[in-house]
């Protein structure tokens, strides 16, 4: 089978397309044919070198994917042959023909949902909603301001707020990307570039700010954050380039918290939670993945390129 392999830490071009051995399942292990693969910002870290998590040399990228259940290992019962599915993990990778899972990591497709679509789920989504409901404690009729709306974990974000009785300000670097995230459903959207945009949350918020901020940039914004917190309200860390500064006093006046995550850190339970949820979204239409780009296997270099890139839209994908 066709795999995406990593030799060496390195840029994008340490993406090799090779010939691999088909997996087989073992017991309790699912072997999805894969139709579609998500790429996320975490994968070119780890290729780079520079994630806390060091996949041992060499490895096939990716842990999101969506396809076909081509065969079993015994004890499996969740799933049988032919069955539409999702992945988040697996034992072989992602970036293939073919990824060999435990039955833990693979979840059914609803009808009606594309491969594409289910490929944009599992970090992505999964992250917005651990980062919205477990971490940031959202309850219906706050207000959450959710920056970097446009992209993959953004605009799964602004889905699951809305569909959960929250007020969305979003927030968009250039038009086309505001644009997008007014189609999802923020009740306002915000420029993050325009130097008075912080002032236009107060205002939105009758001056009270906002209850919950997903944060996907902190080393450029949190100390603004802490600014237009309300009383009590959060800030959810998802992403972050550097380091930042505040100032605690911030935090003091408003008894605010921030609050780190990683998706990585859920505890099962809380994961099993999660694409339950998910696929309720999926089935009710409250939940819709965008796909903004869509590269060959072999393109993955490009791919891990496009994915790192400010104003794209949606999630990026990969197909076999």
């Amino acid at each position: 089978m066709k795999s995406i392999r990593v030799h060496q830490h390195g840029g994008p071009e340490v993406l090799k397309l090779e010939d691999v051995p088909a997996p087989s399942p073992g017991a309790g292990q699912v072997l999805v044919r894969v139709h579609a693969i998500g790429v996320n910002p975490v994968e070119t870290y780890v290729r780079a070198g520079n994630y806390a998590r060091k996949d041992p040399l060499p490895y096939t990228p990716g842990s999101d994917a969506a396809g076909v259940v081509q065969a079993i290992g015994s004890g499996v019962k969740k799933f049988k042959v032919g069955a539409r599915a999702y992945i988040y993990g697996s034992v072989t990778g992602t970036y293939a023909e073919l990824a060999l899972c435990a039955e833990s990591q693979v979840f059914p497709l609803p009808a009606g949902t594309t491969y594409q679509q289910g490929a944009a789920l599992g970090v992505p989504f999964a992250t917005a909603h651990r980062a919205l409901f477990h971490r940031g404690g959202a309850k219906r009729g706050e207000t959450v301001l959710i920056h970097g709306a446009s992209g993959g974990v953004g605009h799964a974000a602004v889905q699951l707020a809305r569909a959960a009785g929250l007020t969305v300000i979003g927030t968009g670097g250039t038009e086309a990307g505001r644009k997008f995230v007014a189609a999802q459903g923020a009740n306002h959207v915000l420029d993050h570039r325009a130097p008075d945009y912080l002032a236009a949350v107060m205002q939105l918020t009758a001056g009270r700010g906002a209850d919950l901020i997903i944060e996907m940039l902190a080393n450029v914004n949190l100390g603004k954050d802490l600014g237009v917190l309300a009383k009590s309200g959060r800030v959810v860390v998802v992403g972050s380039r550097g380091p930042a500064e505040i100032n605690p006093r911030d935090t003091m006046l408003r008894d605010a918290d921030i609050r780190g995550m990683t998706l990585f850190n859920t505890p099962d339970a809380d994961l099993a939670a999660i694409h339950a949820a998910l696929q309720a979204g999926l089935a009710d239409g409250s939940l819709r993945p965008v796909i903004g780009q869509e590269f060959k296997l072999a393109d993955a270099p490009r791919a891990h390129e496009a994915v790192m890139q400010d104003g794209k839209l949606g999630k990026i994908i990969l197909v076999p």
